[in-house]
């Protein structure tokens, strides 16, 4: 049974404040649900994105992704308990998240584990309902996932690896849909890892001071002033690929028109950033849902 510690249960953290959690949930589950991020589906739609791409760039159906949706919210979920799990001393340090369920002690670290084992469950049910081979992508994905939580640590580049793990989706999507992988998928997942050094690299601004005197690194301390453009060469990079990942697929007109209004997106938020403003930070960082359902729609129109 999922114990409790005791202690007062951390209320909506200061990135999170006041959301269905807080206003719905029963108090006996909220910490869970803060554990596994429910309270901020932003995560979930980055992840998810990358899934649906690959699927309607494979032309696959709107049942399969239905299920990849159902996958991204438990996994995602799963992915936060054990990043919290890993982090917990460093998140104490951190004003933004050191009222987050661990850190505050709203949740034993047991618990946390035994939670996760239930999410993973989950996860691996979803997961066997998938072909053979998309089964041994989706395991292999395990590896990054695991390895992400660590590298602030030991390197500048712990977005390079959250790209990494968090774009699988991107390769499990199209190799649920044939059986297999291609240049379409693998150029999606290499365009969804430059994406994501671009974004996370304006959500790092958000922690720079925090993680620059208790140690802990990230693009945004590496960058620092230079940030605008390097977000700008990430962004660069990533519309490149996808436009390849769509001319390897060779979709219809309606893909390049559409994908054109999805990089003036991005060029607006490059624009828009001031690195030094959390508030102008998370805004433009949570504006990168509406980049991927511009993109999902450009899928979309190009097989029209």
């Amino acid at each position: 049974m999922i114990e409790f510690t005791g202690k007062k249960q951390a209320g909506a953290t200061q990135d999170a404040p006041g959301n269905w959690v807080d206003w719905y949930a029963p108090a006996r589950v909220r910490p869970y649900l803060r554990l596994a991020r429910l309270d901020r589906p932003i995560g979930t739609w980055l992840l998810l994105w990358p899934c649906l791409w690959s699927i309607a760039l494979a032309s696959g159906g709107v049942w399969l992704m239905i299920v990849f949706a159902l996958g991204a919210v438990v996994m995602r979920g799963a992915g936060c308990t054990f990043n919290d799990i890993v982090d917990r001393d460093l998140d104490a340090k951190v004003t933004r998240t050191a009222n987050r369920p661990l850190p505050s002690g709203a949740v034993s670290v047991p618990a946390a584990w035994m939670f996760l084992a239930l999410q993973c469950s989950a996860g691996l049910l979803i997961l066997l309902s998938l072909n053979s081979f998309a089964i041994g992508v989706g395991v292999a994905s395990l590896l990054p996932v695991a390895i992400y939580p660590f590298m602030k640590r030991v390197t500048y580049w712990p977005q390079l690896f959250l790209g990494v793990a968090f774009n699988w989706g991107a390769l499990l999507g199209w190799a649920a849909v044939t059986g297999g992988l291609a240049a379409p998928a693998i150029l999606l997942y290499l365009g969804g890892i430059f994406w994501t050094l671009g974004y996370d690299t304006i959500y790092a601004h958000q922690d720079k001071d925090d993680d620059a005197l208790i140690g802990v690194k990230s693009t945004a301390l590496k960058f620092g002033a230079r940030s605008k453009p390097a977000i700008a060469a990430f962004y660069l990079g990533a519309l490149g690929l996808f436009a390849l990942a769509g001319w390897a697929a060779a979709p219809g007109w309606g893909f390049w028109s559409l994908l054109g209004l999805a990089g003036m997106h991005l060029a607006w938020q490059v624009i828009s950033l001031q690195s030094d403003n959390p508030d102008n930070c998370l805004r433009l960082f949570r504006a990168n849902r509406d980049f991927g359902a511009l993109l999902f729609v450009a899928i979309l129109a190009g097989g029209i």
